[in-house]
């Protein structure tokens, strides 16, 4: 499924931050943010800044659909300024919800709220968390039938076989 760059590219940046949770260090963030962010390093209270901002998204995550809404319109508050549709480095014009010059934790922060707008708006029931019991991993659904509601195929195939035992005992 082909979703904008804030609905797609910002909302599975979002994802990967929940996922890393307090393990975020500079090096790793510097990394994940490099080649879709053109974010140079990220410093050391860039990091702790970004890992609190995580502790925000990953709500959106668990919530239901309603509450979603809401959170991330608190997020939309607390981080975007203007949005402004730029043309840099060749690129088509494409919408930035912050001034290319603030710092990275504020760019982070309109990304990946921008990039769950659009997914709450387009696409609500193609993000959440994996349904294995005990797995808190956080994903974004980009197959293509949109059924997703594991993190990965291990967590799938863990629950299927489970499922399948229980089934072979009765």
């Amino acid at each position: 499924m082909h979703f904008n760059p804030y609905g797609g590219a910002a909302a599975q940046i979002a994802a990967e931050l929940v996922n890393l949770g307090d393990a975020a260090d500079p090096a790793t963030l510097t990394a994940i943010f490099r080649d879709r962010m053109t974010v140079s390093a990220v410093q050391d209270h860039e990091s702790t800044e970004i890992i609190a901002w995580t502790k925000r998204l990953r709500r959106v995550f668990e919530a239901d659909a309603a509450t979603r809404v809401d959170l991330v319109n608190a997020l939309l508050h607390d981080s975007a300024s203007k949005p402004y549709i730029s043309t840099h480095d060749g690129k088509a014009p494409h919408l930035h919800y912050v001034d290319a010059q603030a710092g990275t934790a504020p760019r982070v922060r309109a990304y990946t709220a921008g990039g769950l707008a659009h997914l709450v708006c387009d696409a609500p029931d193609r993000f959440g968390v994996c349904s294995r019991e005990g797995c808190e991993t956080v994903y974004v659904d980009v197959s293509r039938n949109g059924r997703r509601r594991f993190c990965s195929t291990r967590c799938a195939t863990r629950v299927h076989v489970a499922d399948h035992r229980n089934r072979q005992a009765s």
